[in-house]
C-alpha cells in the first residue's frame, strides 16, 4: 500500500468500526448502593451486586480509586474461557480459581475494558479499569476492589454475551436513577 493511502485508510476502518458501536445496552453502576444495572434499550432488563473501590472515586494514575461518569466498552476478552478462569496480564493464566477461595484475588472469568469519554475518567483506559469476574464472591455488594468493577464469574459471562463494544456504561456515586431518568 502507498505510504500516502495509509492515513485514509485509517480513517476509513475507524468510522466503520464507529458505526458498528453497541448502541442498544447500557450499563449504570451505583456505588452507593454497590449495584449495577442492565438496560436494553432503555427497557431495565437486570440487576447484579459489585463490588467498586475500597480506595474511594477518582481516576488519578495509582490511585486504585474507581473513577465516575460516562464510558464506553472498549475491549471484551474472554471469549470461550471457562468459569473462574484466572486472567494474568489479560491472559487465560490456565489456572480455575472457584468463588470465595481463601485467600485468592485475581480478575477471572471475563473482561470488559472501559474507556472514559469525559475529561473526569479520561485515564481509566490507561489504568486498566475493567468490569470483570472475582472470585471473591462474597464481598460483592460491598466496596473491595482495586479500582475496577467486580461482579460473579456467572454474571459476567453472561452480561459479556449481552453487551457489545461500544456499549455506554455510567458510573454514578449516588443511587440508581429511575429508568426514565436515565440521562441520553
Amino acid at each position: 500500500m502507498h505510504p500516502r493511502l495509509i492515513p485514509l485508510f485509517s480513517c476509513v476502518f475507524a468510522l466503520i468500526l464507529s458505526g458498528c458501536a453497541d448502541t442498544q445496552h447500557r450499563l449504570v453502576v451505583s456505588v452507593a448502593e454497590q449495584r449495577m444495572a442492565y438496560f436494553d434499550q432503555d427497557k431495565f432488563v437486570a440487576m447484579f451486586p459489585v463490588s467498586t473501590s475500597k480506595f474511594g472515586l477518582g481516576d488519578v494514575p495509582d490511585s486504585n480509586a474507581t473513577p465516575l461518569g460516562q464510558m464506553k466498552i472498549a475491549e471484551k476478552i474472554g471469549e470461550g474461557q471457562p468459569l473462574g478462569m484466572k486472567f494474568k496480564d489479560r491472559r487465560p493464566a490456565g489456572e480455575i480459581v472457584a468463588p470465595n477461595a481463601p485467600g485468592r484475588d485475581p480478575i477471572v472469568t471475563r473482561i470488559l475494558w472501559l474507556k472514559g469519554t469525559e475529561a473526569q475518567n479520561s485515564q481509566c483506559y490507561g489504568r486498566c479499569i475493567y468490569i470483570h469476574g472475582t472470585p471473591e464472591e462474597a464481598k460483592l455488594g460491598t466496596p473491595a476492589s482495586y479500582g475496577c468493577v467486580r461482579m460473579s464469574s456467572k454474571h459476567i459471562a453472561w452480561l459479556y454475551e449481552q453487551v457489545g463494544l461500544g456499549a455506554r456504561v455510567d458510573i454514578v456515586a449516588g443511587p440508581l436513577p429511575a429508568p426514565d431518568a436515565l440521562p441520553r
